[in-house]
């Protein structure tokens, strides 16, 4: 039985691989000239970039994963966990490190506000707890409202909050500006802002400060390739430079795949590039499960704009992972999620990923390579003098806050943004992330893993739950593997 997958990102990748273990005949059709999607690769000059994912968190889900064929994420990858963490730059106010000791991080807390230590403990244990109860949660499908009519899930909803937001339970624990905003930051890497996400993605703090974050050797592109070697062994091909422009539906079924290069007859469908893209560009009208006003009624994740730098110094005030956080940062996520105050912020809080602190492949020696995330709301008009200006402001601050000379030491520089997002991702709007994690984009609510039109067509990645993230990714995966080989046994074909 054929199954034709379109895109080769981490979605596409794990769902062949999963496939193809199972007994399918599986080929993955990738827009682009390597695999990864948003997980990309940018070299030059001696430098290497991850140009997408940069975090490693949740190793039980890659473990989980990679155990599915009888293997470990470390036959693949050293994978060493960071300390620091991360450093944080609060406005110019104060630098700390999050540390992978715990303890040193109560210390911390108990800085920040008085019984900062025990109020971070017992917020802790709560995410502890949730994310004990998540598992069952993540792993399952939701097609219907009679999905959630499981008496174990529907006393684990219950002690979920669904309906408080993250920021109203985090003042619940702590008063302080710092604490806040370290427990609160990680949202932005979901796609969403403290004041519109459920407050059970608190779990995030469990993932970070207790399970700890971790840096696969070689970045997250050595874990991609991981994947494809797993596909690779179990017979998926893999056809690069070969976009995808239709998905040919007969009598509601998808019989082919249309590419530049040809057509190729399948048995299965599974979509891994943008959800929104295909339903609108690749499948007549009468056979989305989405409409345009669907899509434009969502709360989309921000998009971003993204330097890649390569400097030839290293600049010791930047960690492995490093944050500057604004001190009216509240402010910048109403011009990224607030449509009437869309706008390229002024005073934008951003993210610095130093690979070479860790990785000197990343690097040549002696040098750094810098890789600067600046959230934005997606749609925004998006010049190449627009990026530069807003570059030159992102690198005075960066300058002001920790006293180096990083214009002075570019060797290399290339900026992606909106514009790249859409056209190298095919990304609705030039989202970097999908859509947000709002309550009515959570479970249920997130785009099906199984068209409602087309009877053998599946969709996997970031726009489905679970949702946005590399693990996320990996678990839509077995979910929706699961579904094709119940729906549709390989001993059939």
């Amino acid at each position: 039985m054929k199954i034709g997958i379109i895109g080769a990102g981490f979605g596409g990748l794990s769902a062949g691989a999963l496939l193809a273990q199972a007994g399918y005949d599986v080929t993955i059709f990738e827009k682009n000239e390597c695999i990864g999607g948003r997980a990309s690769i940018y070299s030059e000059g001696g430098y290497t970039f991850d140009m997408g994912p940069s975090w490693y968190l949740m190793p039980d889900v890659y473990e989980r994963f990679y155990a599915a064929f009888g293997k470990r994420p470390q036959d693949y990858f050293d994978l060493p966990r960071l300390d620091p963490s991360y450093r944080i730059y609060f406005g110019d106010e104060k630098v700390v490190d999050i540390a992978a000791d715990l303890r040193k991080n109560y210390e911390l807390f108990d800085s920040f506000e008085d019984g900062g230590a025990e109020k971070l403990k017992a917020y802790l244990a709560s995410a502890k707890e949730k994310y004990e109860l998540s598992t069952d949660i993540l792993y399952k499908d939701y097609r219907s409202v009679l999905d959630f009519f499981d008496g174990r899930l529907i006393m684990e909803g219950r002690k979920m909050h669904p309906f408080e937001h993250l920021d109203t339970f985090v003042a619940k624990y702590f008063t302080s500006s710092e604490a806040r905003k370290i427990v609160e930051y990680s949202i932005g890497f979901l796609g969403g802002a403290p004041d519109n996400t459920p407050s059970f993605y608190h779990i995030m703090s469990h993932i970070d400060l207790t399970m700890g974050v971790f840096y696969p050797e070689g970045g997250m592109r050595t874990v991609a390739r991981s994947i494809e070697a797993i596909a690779a062994s179990h017979g998926t091909k893999v056809r690069l430079n070969e976009p995808v422009t239709a998905i040919e539906v007969e009598d509601g079924r998808a019989r082919a795949v249309v590419t530049e290069q040809g057509r190729y007859d399948c048995d299965i469908v599974l979509v891994n590039a943008d959800y929104a893209f295909c339903e609108l560009e690749l499948l007549e009208r009468e056979h989305r499960t989405y409409d345009e006003h669907y899509w434009e009624k969502r709360v989309m994740a921000p998009s971003a704009m993204v330097a890649y730098l390569g400097v030839n110094r290293q600049f010791e005030s930047l960690a492995h992972h490093t944050l500057f956080l604004d001190k009216d940062w509240e402010d910048g996520f109403d011009v990224i999620f607030d449509p009437s105050k869309a706008a390229w912020p002024e005073h934008p809080s951003y993210y610095v990923n130093v690979p070479s602190r860790t990785d000197p492949t990343a690097a040549p020696e002696g040098k750094d390579t810098l890789f600067i995330l600046i959230p934005l709301a997606p749609g925004l008009e998006d010049t190449p003098e627009r990026r530069q200006a807003f570059l030159d402001e992102i690198l005075n601050d960066l300058e002001a806050k920790t006293g180096d000379d990083i214009r002075g030491a570019i060797e290399v520089q290339r900026i992606f943004a909106l514009g790249d997002f859409a056209d190298r991702y095919n990304a609705y709007k030039g989202t970097a992330l999908g859509l947000s994690h709002t309550l009515f984009q959570t479970a249920l609510w997130r785009p099906a893993h199984k068209s409602k039109k087309v009877e053998n067509l599946y969709y996997t990645g970031h726009y489905t739950h679970p949702g946005i993230g590399v693990p996320m990714v990996l678990i839509s995966s077995h979910i929706v593997a699961e579904e094709i080989r119940d729906a549709f046994p390989p001993e059939e074909g």
